[in-house]
Parts: C-alpha cells; structure tokens; sequence
C-alpha cells in the first residue's frame, strides 16, 4: 500500500504574505492543492499533512476539499525531520507500507515521476529512494554526495556544506519513499547537530545507509519537477511553467490556442476538440467546455459547463451552464445558477444571474435577467429590467414562450408573463399577463401646445 505525508507547515517569509506558504497560488489555486492531487493520482490511499504557521487556514482548506485527509501540527518548526516525527502515529499505522515524503509547495512534481522513483524504490529493494535532478544553479539546494564509484552516501544541505561541496550540482528534491518501519528507524535516530539547530528528514539517508539498508536516488527526467518557490518572483516562474504546460497539452489533445498571450486554464479544466482559445482568456475551477466553440477574446469561465459551437466574446462566466450553439457577447456577465438554453443569444451589455432563459430566446443589448425563468423564443427589447428585489425579499419572473419585451420594460417581480403576450414600450408591469394579451403600462401622452414659449426665462428678455 502507498500512503503520503505532505509538509506544509512554512510561513513563507520571503512571500510577504499572512497566509501559509502553501496557500500561495498557482494558475489561482494553492501549491498545495497541485501537491495532494499529484500524490493520490500517484496511488496514495491514506494522506497525512504536516501543518505549522497559521495551521487553521490550511486544515480549514483541506476539510473543505477532501475530509479524509488527517493532519498533525508541528508547533515548533525545527525542521523537516521534527515535522515528519509529529505524524509518528500515522507512520506507525502504516509501518509496514511505502511512504512518500514531499513537500507541499512543489506543485510541479507530478504523479509519473513520483511512481517512476518508486518503481525504481521496489526494484533496488531500498529503505529510501530519494528523488534528485541535474541543475544548473546550486545555490541553497541539497547536495547529493556520492562515492568515487556513484554510490549514495549522504545529502549536504547547503548551508552546512563547504565550498567544495556547494559544487555538486545534483539536487536533492525533498521527496522521498520510505519503507515505514524504516522510516521509524530514521526518526529515532535523527539530531539536531547542525549550524540550524534543526532535525533534518536528510540525515535519515545516511543513518539508513549506516545501519546496511539499501538506498538510491532517482534522477528525475524534467528538472523542472523539483522546483519550488521562496518569494513572489518564484512563484511567478512556477505559474509560467505550469500555464505552458496546461496551454501545451490542450494543444496536444486539439485545442486551438494561436496565440498563448495571457491564456491561463486551470488543471481541472476540461475542452473539447477543435475549440479556439482566443487572447486574455481564464478557465478555471471545474469547467468543461465542448467542440468548435469560440472562446474570447477577454472572457473569464470559472466551474461552468459550456456546450458545443458556444461562442462568448468578452463575458465573464461563473458556475452557469452555457448549452449548445448559444453567443454572448461582448460585455456580458452570466452570473451562478444560470442556464441560457440552446441557441439563445445574448448580446452586450447584458447580465444574467440565476435564472433560466429557454431555447433560441434573444437578448440583444442592456437588459438586466435577475431571478427569472424564461421560456423558449423570448425576445427582450433594449433597457428591459427583472425588478427582482424590494429591499427586503428577492423574488422570480415567469415569462412564457414567445413572449415580446418591449424596450425600456420594468417587470416588477413576482409577476407572471403569458405565453405570446405582447408588452408596449416603456412599461412598468405589475400585474400578471395572460396569454397572447398585448400589456400598455404607461401614462398616456399628454401635449401642451405653447408651453415652452410662455416658460422660457429669457422671454421678454432683449
């Protein structure tokens, strides 16, 4: 069986944030999110996180996304090492199991290459298998040492190492796989006799080594994997990465994205097969979108359904469903609970929020659908407005199929429109209409003849 432990107890100084450093966000969810998904697609079943600094926000967080994650608080923070000893208990429970070790703000370690290193953990027969890379720069990793012939020995951590060692340019990633009851080993053998006072989880390889257990590290075949974040102009390279990549496989399964220029999707999001992505585009949160839509230019989806042959071109879209061959646009909001039906068009400057508005119904311009349930074939003239709010209590339009708004049209909620009815101009309606009725609801025109000469102020004036 394989089980995980996630550290995110750090505060981030660096980040100049009050939150955690793994709430942090990336593509505008937190590292840790990327973290917990990697590891249960990696085959985890049982879950522990090591909290710490502000440990309400993160437990909070992870009640909200998955209960059956446990936690354990390490208050103190002396170290890697002192976080893993405070999920002794989840340790002991899975003693005889496999144990991921990884850091929670490294969203870009991914499940393939955390199962390729424990792939290579089972067939070397290791105690540890730790994950490294090849990198260019060497400031502030851990250095991976090895003998003369290539054999592991230990991890220097930078501070501690000397300047010979500051060299190695094999980076420890802060992953690892244990066996369990080794692992109880480690931790019981594991000081805090370093320059930092602190218990490093990286002693564990050389007291494993000494104690004649196998030990290995898998050299990760993307370096980009191990990356993780500091400070905010970290955080922007990981946002970059993992936005390139999102865009790339998208890509790669159809999605036509020309030009990439501010295009962010979210790893959840879902599109069909030869759908544009047009410039200044966000998707996120559980979205999917069907084939051959048009989306953006400037649009924002967020955990919306969007159908098939769907074009929006400057809307701003939340937790809605959009059904086939409907277009928004530009200027529109679909605010949540909304379904706009099949084939409905709504044009700009136009908000829809919680309502349904049935099949082939048209929008065209500055109207306001608040609270509603619209039939199929509506058409709504310019300026109409869903009076749906007194001040105390919201309440919902019914409006028929087939119905014709007039332009400038108050529906003053609750009130019931029949099917085919007709509504002149300029009407404020507050009575229920029935079918097929034509509704004048206005004061009638009234002309005086003359009035503006005898009102005007310069009259007799030189």
């Amino acid at each position: 069986m394989k089980c995980a432990i996630i550290l995110a107890g750090g505060k981030g100084t660096r980040m100049k944030t009050d939150a955690p450093k793994v709430m942090c966000e990336v593509i505008f969810e937190p590292m840790i999110k990327y973290v917990v998904d990697a590891v249960k697609e990696a085959g985890a079943e049982d879950v522990c996180v090591i909290t710490g600094y502000r440990h309400d926000i993160v437990e909070g967080w992870l009640a909200n996304y998955d209960s059956n994650i446990k936690t354990a608080l390490q208050e103190p923070q002396l170290g890697t090492g002192h976080a893993v000893m405070q999920a002794r208990e989840f340790i002991s429970a899975h003693k005889d199991d496999d144990i991921l070790i990884l850091n929670g703000d490294g969203p870009l370690m991914d499940a393939e290459t955390m199962n390729k290193a424990y792939e290579y953990h089972k067939e070397n027969g290791n105690a540890i298998t730790l994950i490294s890379a090849i990198v260019e720069d060497t400031n502030g990793i851990g250095h991976i040492k090895r003998d003369e012939n290539g054999v592991l020995e230990r991890i220097i951590e930078h501070k501690d190492a000397n300047e010979e060692q500051k060299k190695i340019n094999e980076s420890n990633a802060g992953t690892y796989w244990f066996k369990g009851n080794e692992l109880l080993y480690a931790l019981d053998h594991i000081t805090n006799e370093n320059a930092q006072n602190e218990y490093y989880l990286t002693d564990s390889l050389e007291i494993l080594i000494k104690k004649g257990e196998n030990a290995g590290a898998y050299i990760c075949e993307n370096n980009e994997t191990v990356l993780g974040a500091n400070d905010r102009k970290q955080l922007n390279i990981l946002n970059n990465i993992m936005r390139r990549n999102i865009n790339d496989n998208h890509m790669t399964n159809g999605v036509d994205i020309p030009c990439t220029d501010g295009i962010m999707i979210g790893k959840d999001v879902k599109i069909g097969s030869s759908t544009r992505i047009l410039p200044n585009t966000i998707i996120i949160g559980n979205t999917v979108i069907g084939d051959n839509c048009v989306i953006g230019p400037n649009t924002w989806i967020d955990n919306s359904t969007i159908g098939n042959e769907v074009v929006l071109d400057n809307c701003k879209i939340t937790d809605s469903a959009i059904e086939d061959g409907v277009d928004c646009g530009p200027f529109v909001k679909v605010r949540a609970n909304s379904v706009l039906k099949k084939g409905v068009h709504i044009g700009n400057f136009v908000e829809v929020k919680n309502s349904v508005v049935g099949e082939g119904t048209k929008s065209a311009h500055l109207t306001y659908i608040g609270d509603s349930d619209v039939g199929s074939n509506v058409n709504f003239g310019c300026g109409t407005v869903t009076c749906n709010y007194d001040g105390k209590v919201k309440s919902r339009c019914e409006i028929g199929d087939g119905a014709f708004i007039g332009c400038n049209t108050n529906l003053i909620a609750p009130v019931k429109v029949g099917e085919m009815a007709y509504i002149a101009a300029g009407s404020t309606i507050t009575d229920n209409i029935p079918d097929e009725a034509l509704s004048i609801a206005r004061a009638r025109q009234v002309n005086k003849e003359g009035w503006v000469a005898e009102k005007k102020p310069y009259k007799n004036q030189k």
